[in-house]
Parts: structure tokens; sequence; C-alpha cells
């Protein structure tokens, strides 16, 4: 049996950019391969400034690379045809402040030729699934930066995509309205589809995604599962003891007897009121990546 191609198949790209009067060359992607297979979650990670958008805006077809190529869903870049397959929704996107979001929906079904009938249907259901149902006649310019950035989600929808490209989404975002996006992107995997989205946020990428890349300096560091990115081994354990109604946290390395610790806590009238191993984080790798670009530079 053939497996399906990849959603997204990225080889080799790079883009080079040139500023200034003397157009002195920044190279802002450098080399970058991955691939997202279809009907997972991908999380695309990075600090601001690793590559991250500039790497989506080739994607898209926004921006022509400087080598390498790129495919959605088994088409090379630029393809119309698979740009209708695509939802998009940018790290800045612009929003018609005199249309209500139900008008700005209708005017994103149509362009891609949804009937009236179908364009109704769809930006009421996708308005009451962001929770803006009950501002769908509001003009745009009087929604919070939170509102527009789920209307934004709702138009990256509206042409009931098989592949779901989202720069940073959780951007602008409370503790809730990150919850409830986070909800909707598990939805999509649920109903089958294909989600990349790029994120600093690294809480939101251990909650989400299947698989991961991280990326810094404009080159891919790791990519997989996070399971397997992730060290197995135990950094420290933390334990907290509570002596005369106080509580103290000890953190032991990997080599010290806990064991013998708590024996002598218990024996000097402690109670053990937690313990716990501390293995690596995403932020754990996140840092280490990091800090290993700045050594090379």
């Amino acid at each position: 049996m053939t497996e399906p191609a990849p959603a997204i198949r990225v080889d080799d790209l790079k883009k080079t950019f040139a500023f200034g009067f003397l157009r002195r060359k920044v190279q802002a992607v450098r080399g970058v391969s991955f691939e997202v297979r279809p009907g997972e979650i991908f999380g695309f990670v990075g600090p601001n400034g690793a590559g991250k958008t500039t790497t989506i805006k080739m994607l898209m077809g926004l921006i022509f690379p400087s080598g390498g190529s790129c495919e959605l869903l088994g088409r090379r870049v630029p393809d119309v045809h698979a740009k209708r397959r695509v939802g998009f929704l940018p790290e800045t996107p612009y929003f018609y402040e005199h249309l209500s979001g139900r008008e700005f929906l209708h005017l994103c079904g149509r362009l891609f030729d949804l009937p009236a009938d179908e364009r109704r249907a769809r930006a009421d259901r996708l308005l009451e699934e962001v929770g803006l149902a009950g501002a769908a006649s509001r003009p745009l310019r009087k929604y919070s930066k939170g509102m527009l950035q789920r209307l934004g989600l709702a138009q990256a929808l509206i042409n009931d995509p098989e592949l779901v490209v989202l720069d940073e989404p959780m951007s602008g975002l409370d503790p809730i309205g990150r919850k409830e996006i986070r909800d909707l992107i598990g939805g999509l995997r649920a109903r089958g589809k294909t989600v990349f989205f790029s994120t600093h946020i690294l809480a939101d990428v251990e909650l989400l995604c299947d698989r991961c890349a991280i990326i810094v300096g404009g080159a891919i560091r790791d990519v997989g599962p996070l399971e397997k990115l992730l060290s197995p081994k135990l950094l420290h354990t933390e334990v907290v003891i509570e002596r005369d109604g106080h509580a103290e946290e000890r953190r032991l390395p990997p080599g010290d007897d806990v064991q013998a610790f708590l024996r002598e806590a218990l024996a000097a009238g402690g109670r053990v009121v937690s313990v716990t191993p501390v293995r690596e984080h995403l932020e754990d790798l996140f840092v280490r990546e990091v800090e290993a670009d700045k050594a090379r530079q």
C-alpha cells in the first residue's frame, strides 16, 4: 500500500534578503528541510527572528525562496489548486474594519467561489465555534485583538481546508482564549485535518503537537515527536519537606540517595509533602538549542 504524500514537504529551503543602500545580504532561512504528515498537528517552534514567518511565507507563495523547494498537498509551491485546499492565518492579518464579522467571512467565502447559502451556513457555524456569534454583526473596528485573532482562525477554515497553516495563532490571547483556540485546533485533528502552526509558546506545543520542528537562527535543530526529542534522563528530584509549619524545597542531583534524604528528614521531625522526579521539558530543549546557536556565532 502506497503511503500518502506529505501534507507539507520542505527541502533545503533558503531565503536571503538584501538590505540598505549597500544591499547587505542576510540569510534568514538556511537550508530548512522537514515533512508534515497528513492528519497530524505539527508545531514549528523557535524564538522571535528564527525564520518561522519567512518559512511560512515561502510555503504560502507570498515570497520566493532563494533556494530549495516546498510542496503543499503533493503540489509544488506556488500552485492554485493546492491553495484552494489550504487555510491560512498570517501572523498579522489585515481586516476591513468597516465590515462586520459575518460580512468578513462572507467576503472570504466569495474568494473561494462558495455559493451564497453555503457561505451563510459556514460563516454562522464558524462564528459559533470561535465564540463570536454574539458579535457577528458588530463592526470589526470594535473587536478586541483577541476577537480579531479568533475571526482570523474562522476565515482560515471558511473553505473547509485539508491543511490549516497558522502563524502564531495564540498571539494576543488571554489564557481562556488560548484554551479555546487549542480546543479548536484539537478538534481539527479529530476531523482528519492537518494543522501546521508556528509558535514560541512552548506549553501549547506540549499540549497539542504530534511532532514538532525547532528552528533557531534560520536552521532546523531538531525534528520529531516530543518523546524522542526530549531526554528521558533525570535532571533532578524536587523534594518538599514541612518543618514547624514551614515548607522547604530541596533539589537533589541525579546521583543523590533520595530515600536516605527522606529518612533523615523524617527522623528530624519533618513531614514529606511531595517528591517529584524532574525530567527534560520542551523549554529545556529549546533553551539548550538557542544557547548552542549563540555559541556557534
